[in-house]
């Protein structure tokens, strides 16, 4: 191929570009399908915001983490971004049965955070005061936890949509 129709191809494709952008196809083809964009129950976006943030939960949870946490209650998720892996996790919530095991398995992670903690201030006396506070926190996200669980209101498949 020589220089010349590689002009004419980058022309022709970069025409075809255009044309597809003007009509606002481009834009709207990828977030048409993305599952990304699908809705998710209410509580998402608040365990979101509050879980992943160590500031808030007293630990950082890593896509690994995650992804053990779905594993672990035979569930598949790609890994990726992870608040997008979380909203993955709990997208097609309907029962709160799946809610209970996959927060029992977030808080077998924190209670293992929490012995890791333990550990690490009693073998340095000196940092007991940041990992108390790191506990505090843990604690109080278990809480939150268990406060989504009890105000879940399961959806039967049978339930009509404006009923519910």
């Amino acid at each position: 191929m020589n220089t010349h129709d590689l002009s004419d191809l980058k022309a022709e494709f970069d025409a075809f570009v255009r044309g597809k952008c003007d009509t606002g196809s481009c834009e709207n083809g990828s977030e048409e399908n993305d599952p990304d964009n699908e809705p998710v129950p209410s509580f998402v976006d608040e365990l979101s915001d509050k879980l992943l943030a160590p500031y808030h939960s007293g630990v950082y949870f890593s896509r690994l983490d995650i992804k053990r946490v779905a594993e672990a209650i035979d569930e598949s998720i790609p890994i990726k971004e992870r608040k997008k892996m979380l909203k993955a996790l709990f997208r097609h919530t309907t029962q709160r049965d799946y809610l209970r095991r996959a927060f029992d398995e977030f808080n077998r992670h924190l209670n293992g955070r929490i012995l890791i903690y333990q550990e690490l201030y009693e073998a340095f006396p000196a940092s007991k005061a940041i990992f108390d506070e790191n506990i505090d926190k843990i604690r109080k996200t278990q809480k939150m936890l268990d406060q989504i669980v009890v105000d879940f209101e399961e959806i039967e498949p049978t339930d009509e949509p404006m009923m519910v």
